[in-house]
């Protein structure tokens, strides 16, 4: 199909072949469906078309089957039948197995290269909730960051962020003038935040070299687009991280792309399986911002596709930015499940020849009712299809292939090893260790001062009624012996009555013996 992406259609009971435009598929997209049902494969044949058109992939690979893209299917696999069948009844008349180019990534770096980003290019927001901080907290992250702007401390990763916390906490009384109150509390609840992060290998995450948006956007040297696949089985396990480090991509590519309008295709594709997670218990600030991604990122030539058991997971704002929609079956067991399913039917363009509801409930596996964007951007009436085979490998590849395609990727070695160069942690460790140098050089001149300039630096010299000579003991003081005790004691009987006569009998004495 030209300038379209085949999805599949056709045989008895079914409409025409269905296709995404490629110049209608920066406007985002929805694959939805109940587990089982398909929405995986339908990835993977979205993900085909797209790196065969030139476009590159980046999509989460949640199960692990989705590595199978860098190998071609087998010929003499069992499923091999069923497929060329498939293709035939639907008119899918060029299909044939073969691999497709893959670059794996990991965050923990144990399936794929490493991915990283600076603590600095994550934000206070995103960090926030990723350690899912009260409002009190949020306020001290933000703080944070802002000192390190002023005082050109670099945040790379998470020792950087604890050593500025610490600083923070100890100089909160000169902060809080500037910014607000910094409890001691708050600066403790992020700390133990931080730990239980780093407890779960999100530590990871941060460092550098930091990842370079341009090697998600490669191309093969035969044209074709690279696919980017993300391990996310063991990343799953903290549903926080992953949404987290999903939207702070999309996020970095919005703001580093520059506007290209409506494109002829896409310049990327993102893939964001099991999306509720990017809602769940999201605060608004963060639920704004996954709107406004999703509004503009589409003027970037990026096309996001949403991956959710059910529409509903989406909220209704992001919803209605996706004009292109794949929905596989919804099983309505609950009158819950009944109202879901409605409220799904509700949002496609109705076919006159059967009901968009009844579909949705009774199609099967590797079926799906399908909505794409027509002429002038208008949503296409939905239909029933049959979802095409994939050509690559159905499911996932073995750790030794893993390993082969790493070797042989673009980007092997570029981000392997971790550099850990100078940044807010060091830089305030240096600062910390000069004051406390200067304070024992000054501790030790104190020390080997004479009396009289001890005395004047400790502002003695003044008694408040004149200036007095510098003596090591108070003024008008003596030693205390016994000697200067007797000489007081005879000095005060001569100054008494007694000490008057006995002077004046001793010089009668003298003068009357003359």
């Amino acid at each position: 199909m030209d300038g379209r992406i085949f999805i599949g259609g056709g045989g008895p009971g079914y409409g025409e072949k269905q296709g995404l435009r490629l110049d209608y598929a920066n406007r985002h997209g929805l694959i939805a469906g109940a587990t089982g049902t398909g929405k995986t494969v339908t990835v993977q044949i979205m993900a085909e078309g797209f790196a065969a058109a030139g476009v590159p992939v980046v999509l989460a690979d949640v199960k692990g089957d989705l590595s199978g893209l860098a190998m071609a299917g087998r010929a003499d696999g069992k499923l091999d039948a069923a497929f060329r069948k498939r293709a035939e009844t639907i008119g899918f008349d060029d299909f044939a197995y073969k691999a497709y180019p893959v670059i794996f990534w990991d965050l923990f770096g144990e399936q794929g290269h490493p991915i990283r980003t600076t603590i600095s290019e994550m934000g206070p927001l995103l960090l926030s909730r990723l350690l899912e901080l009260s409002e009190a907290q949020e306020g001290v992250m933000n703080i944070a960051f802002r000192v390190a702007d002023e005082e050109g401390l670099p945040l790379l990763d998470l020792k950087d962020l604890r050593a500025l916390l610490v600083w923070v906490g100890e100089n909160r009384a000169d902060l809080g003038l500037r910014y607000g109150n910094i409890s001691p509390q708050s600066v403790g609840a992020i700390q133990r935040a931080l730990l239980v992060l780093e407890t779960q290998g999100g530590s990871a995450l941060f460092g550098e070299p930091a990842l370079d948006l341009a090697d998600l956007m490669r191309m093969a040297p035969d044209g074709r687009g690279m696919v980017s696949v993300l391990a996310a089985d063991r990343l799953m396990a903290s549903p926080r991280l992953y949404a987290t480090f999903l939207l702070w991509l999309l996020s970095e590519l919005f703001e580093q792309l520059p506007e290209v309008g409506d494109p002829e295709k896409p310049r990327l594709v993102f893939f964001f399986d099991e999306a509720h997670l990017l809602f769940d218990d999201a605060p608004k600030a963060l639920i704004d911002k996954v709107e406004q991604v999703a509004r503009l990122i589409r003027s970037k030539g990026v096309g996001v596709y949403f991956c959710t058991q059910n529409p509903a997971d989406v909220t209704e704002d992001v919803l209605g930015q996706l004009g292109n929609r794949v929905q596989h079956a919804l099983r309505a067991f609950t009158a819950k499940d009944r109202r879901a399913l409605r409220q799904a039917a509700e949002t496609y363009r109705d076919n006159p020849h059967f009901s968009t509801e009844a579909a949705i409930r009774e199609v099967g596996t590797g079926e799906a009712v399908t909505s794409f964007l027509g002429d002038k951007g208008a949503p296409g009436m939905v239909e029933r299809t049959l979802i095409r085979p994939p050509s690559s490998q159905l499911g996932p590849v073995s750790a030794a292939e893993r390993s082969a395609v790493i070797a042989a990727s673009p980007v092997a070695g570029r981000y392997d090893t971790a550099i850990d160069r100078v940044s807010a942690h060091e830089m305030l460790r240096d600062r910390a260790a000069r004051a406390a140098e200067a304070a024992e050089r000054a501790e030790a001149q104190a020390e080997h001062a004479p009396a009289a300039e001890r005395e004047f630096n400790a502002a003695r010299r003044y008694s408040g009624s004149r200036v007095g000579r510098s003596s090591s003991h108070p003024a008008g003081r003596k030693e205390d012996t016994f000697g200067s005790a007797l000489s007081t004691a005879v000095i005060k009987e001569l100054k008494g009555t007694t000490g008057r006569r006995l002077v004046r009998g001793i010089l009668g004495g003298l003068f009357s013996g003359r």
